[in-house]
């Protein structure tokens, strides 16, 4: 501004009809007499309207920030004071990989993987809410600096609305509908039972993994995912195509080439299998619609997500065996015949070691997965079992970052000592394998059959996941048996699951793993497997008991699935997923340590 003013080309306006103050600044005629005289006078005069003009532009600038500001979206709503404490419940973290094992080719195919699963995120952003996108380009714009802390949290959480704290918002006063993007925001539960039970011929449309509904003249109409988002689906499709034509492994060329089309055709069976079917190949992804945790109306809806990853071969063979013992581990569950599979899906199917290097949509959304088992298609996993993969680099950050120093505060000194990161490596796999366990299918009265999935709708997710838990550890006896662990390695097991139930529990029970554990925790401890103690404030393994606690809520958990009855899983977590005062204090006493990591990725 000041320079602007001392330049007398730039300012030319003249504050009088004679022609005066800026136009004489510039010029070199000399003056009659009669203004020498009045110079001295004139020039106070003069400084003093540049004075005058400079605070008025300097107060026009300031009120047209203020204006800007006032009128920024972030100014204009509602908005957590508590931000930065929010944030650093996630630390940064770089997802660093092994570069030198990959090959020319490799990276080639690499980057083409990771431009594929960039444009996940855009059809995620969608599904969360459906006004998300377009909040993250206002405050994107923002030139207000607390509006780039808002930003950071928006991208983790995928909206506003905060998914540690049950989907609550974090920014303007709206409440998240519970069927996020999938449905009309007005439609609730009753209405779409109402309307499928009344249009029986648009039940499995309309009931779809892969369908959006939209109201139309009255109607509910199921529109396929490969219209909705059909302008984002193009250039996903391109970019697996052109990492097929950059691969020399057949298999994974198959896959890409596979999925491309099954993506843009709303087709995911053959695609599906043929990820089972990878052999030999270093880099890889999943990329496709799987898991249904964001439908918090029906538990119907698949969210889009991406892996990308490099396997880890070495590691790999170290774990195989549990695969060995998959179908024992079946026979062992401590429930009637008729509430289990006849054999364990999945016996042949892989167990991945991987190295993640880039993430998207549902996964990357709040909570970072650690492992993952998919596909989730029951026709999949009947035919061609599941594929089981854990992502190493992350697991071992959480493991360092979170779960470690979470054992220091909540568990007893003796069993703090017991914590290990095999353990909790070994206990992610064994939580994995486990999803294949217990009954996927229910047999109705009139003999057709149901998927436990959809019988149990909203609240599966929770159930399940505990479930998976729950038979893992109720497992470990059986490996200690069959020589696959030591008794001391199996002792670190449940005192590094005890610890988990506090990483997890974290996440809030708006989510179905921190749900989940809430639920054993409360059981556990009801059955007096996991014991308090108020004089250390400490929590603790009770050995003579955990291992028939573990077997009771094996029991409850399986037969829930088993008979397939939405009230009985409800009534189970009402009474179970509740936190109480010993679960608020150790929460409290975790207060300073990160809930979960942010992934940096550097590729």
């Amino acid at each position: 501004m000041t320079k602007r003013m001392e330049n007398p080309d730039i300012i030319r306006t003249p504050v009088s009809a004679k022609g005066g103050l800026l136009q004489k600044a510039v010029s070199t005629e000399k003056n009659p007499p009669m203004e020498e005289k009045m110079t001295g006078q004139k020039c106070s005069i003069d400084r003093f309207l540049i004075m005058i003009l400079g605070t008025a532009l300097v107060l026009l600038s300031g009120c047209k920030a203020k204006k800007e500001m006032e009128e920024s979206p972030l100014t204009q709503m509602a908005k957590a004071p508590d931000i930065k404490e929010r944030l650093a419940k996630f630390t940064p973290t770089e997802m660093n990989f092994p570069r030198d094992i990959l090959s020319p080719e490799d990276l080639a195919v690499l980057d083409k993987l990771v431009a594929a699963a960039r444009g996940i995120d855009a059809i995620f952003w969608k599904q969360s809410y459906s006004e998300g996108l377009a909040l993250k380009a206002e405050l994107e714009k923002s030139t207000d600096p607390a509006g780039q802390d808002y930003l950071r949290f928006l991208k983790i959480n995928f909206g506003p609305f905060d998914r540690q704290d049950a989907n609550n918002p974090f920014l303007g006063t709206a409440a998240k509908p519970l069927g996020a993007g999938f449905y009309p925001p007005d439609l609730g539960r009753q209405e779409f039972e109402d309307y499928v039970k009344s249009n029986p011929e648009a039940r499995e449309a309309l009931e779809s993994p892969y369908t959006i509904i939209s109201r139309r003249d009255g109607r509910l109409v199921a529109v396929p995912y490969n219209e909705a988002y059909a302008e984002d689906l193009k250039p996903i499709a391109l970019a697996l195509r052109e990492a097929a034509a950059a691969t020399s492994n057949a298999s994974l060329k198959a896959y890409l080439e596979g999925r491309a089309e099954g993506l843009l055709a709303n087709e995911y069976y053959r695609s599906d299998c043929l990820w089972i079917d990878l052999k030999d190949n270093r880099v890889e992804t999943v990329i496709g619609p799987f898991e249904v945790y964001e439908d918090g109306l029906m538990g119907l809806k698949a969210s889009y997500e991406s892996f990308v990853y490099i396997n880890d071969f070495e590691e790999m063979k170290n774990i195989k065996g549990y695969i060995d013992f998959l179908d024992e581990m079946q026979k062992n569950l401590p429930v009637d015949a008729k509430y289990k599979s006849a054999k364990a899906a999945g016996l042949e199917s892989p167990l991945n070691v991987v190295y993640e290097v880039f993430t998207a949509g549902d996964t990357k959304a709040g909570v970072q997965t650690i492992a993952f088992v998919l596909p989730n298609d029951e026709k999949v996993r009947e035919e061609k079992g599941t594929k089981k993969v854990f992502l190493k680099n992350a697991i071992e950050a959480k493991f360092n970052k979170i779960l470690l120093p979470i054992s220091e505060r909540v568990l007893d000194a003796e069993d703090q000592k017991k914590v290990s990161f095999y353990a909790y490596f070994n206990e992610t796999i064994l939580h994995e394998i486990c999803h294949a366990l217990g009954a996927n299918f229910i047999t109705r009265p009139d003999g057709s059959r149901l998927s436990v999935n959809k019988a149990l709708k909203e609240h599966y997710s929770a159930i399940e996941e505990s479930k998976a838990d729950v038979t893992g550890m109720h497992s470990i006896p059986l490996l200690v048996e069959r020589g696959w662990l030591t008794p001391d390695k199996a002792d670190e097991l449940y005192t590094t699951y005890l610890a988990g139930i506090f990483r997890s529990i974290r996440f809030g029970t708006n989510e179905a793993h921190g749900l989940g554990f809430l639920m054993q925790f409360n059981f556990l401890r009801e059955k007096q497997a996991i014991l308090y103690d108020p004089a250390t404030d400490k929590l603790k393994i009770n050995w003579d008991r955990i291992r028939d606690g573990i077997k009771d809520l094996a029991v409850a958990l399986l037969t829930i699935e088993g008979q397939g009855r939405y009230e009985d899983a409800a009534a189970f977590i009402k009474t179970y997923g509740r936190m109480d005062e010993v679960t608020l204090k150790m929460i409290q006493k975790l207060k300073d340590i990160p809930v979960d990591i942010e992934p940096l990725f550097i590729y």
